[in-house]
């Protein structure tokens, strides 16, 4: 897309088709005298350039020295002929651009090439101010700086996995434990038991026994669910600064008083 600041660079650059036919050189560059945006251009074509033609810039690009149109040669040297050393008024407009199949877009055009000096002359010879750099605008000019746009955008921080294995670890529970312990009873002879006691020789040796049990802790395990544990995600804001670089015009100012600048 050609914008206004390549302005400079249509003057003389060949033109060729996007086959990469040559169709000539630029010889002047029509503006819009709304938005100062450069619309047409005349292409010198002919064997010794001394026929000019108008082409639209619409969809006209640089590629590198030369710029390119989507148009054959043959349809831009067919196009209408109009009077280059002026204006271009509507009509005219209308007429070139139904010719390339395109809309018009409804403004006066300003010529700016070598050839129309002497439109641009009267044009300064007003009392409001002129854009000495092409087109001819209004007694102001725009200063634009650029302005820092902060924003945020979502990307992958890390992430968080849960795993699950096992580990010992040493418990102590105390445990109750019964065991018997042998007592010895003496009861006196009486008549109840006289009979039992003389039961057996005299005298005689005898052996008594006793088995004796205890209790002995033993250990064992067995698997209980304790919890549940899942992985969540929550949302914090803290604040960060960042910086970058911004443009800015100047606009400086030459009088009969001196000089100066203002950026605001």
């Amino acid at each position: 897309m050609i914008t206004q600041n390549d302005i400079q660079r249509l003057s003389g650059t060949d033109v060729y088709t996007t086959d990469g036919d040559k169709i000539g050189s630029v010889g002047q560059v029509y503006l819009d005298d709304q938005s100062g945006a450069p619309e047409w251009v005349t292409v010198k074509t002919g064997l010794f350039g001394t026929k000019e033609s108008f082409v639209p810039l619409d969809r006209a690009t640089f590629n590198g020295d030369r710029i390119e149109v989507p148009f054959g040669k043959d349809k831009v040297k067919d196009a209408p002929s109009m009077d280059a050393d002026g204006d271009l008024s509507p009509a005219e407009e209308d007429k070139l651009y139904t010719h390339y199949g395109l809309s018009s877009s409804g403004g006066r055009l300003t010529g700016t090439g070598d050839d129309s000096t002497r439109d641009r002359d009267a044009t300064y010879r007003q009392d409001s101010g002129h854009d000495t750099s092409g087109p001819s605008t209004d007694d102001a000019m725009t200063r634009s700086e650029e302005r820092l746009v902060a924003g945020t955008r979502t990307e992958e921080a890390g992430k968080a996995r849960l795993r699950k294995h096992v580990v010992t670890e040493q418990e102590q529970v105390t445990v109750p434990v019964t065991r018997e312990e042998v007592t010895l009873d003496r009861e006196p002879i009486t008549d109840a038991n006289v009979g039992r006691a003389l039961d057996g020789p005299t005298i005689s040796e005898e052996e008594h026994e006793v088995t004796l049990h205890a209790e002995r802790p033993v250990v064992d395990t067995e698997a209980v669910p304790v919890e549940r544990v899942r992985l969540g995600k929550e949302t914090v804001t803290d604040e960060e600064s960042v910086s970058g670089e911004v443009r800015k015009e100047q606009i400086e100012f030459d009088g009969p008083e001196g000089r100066g600048r203002t950026d605001r």
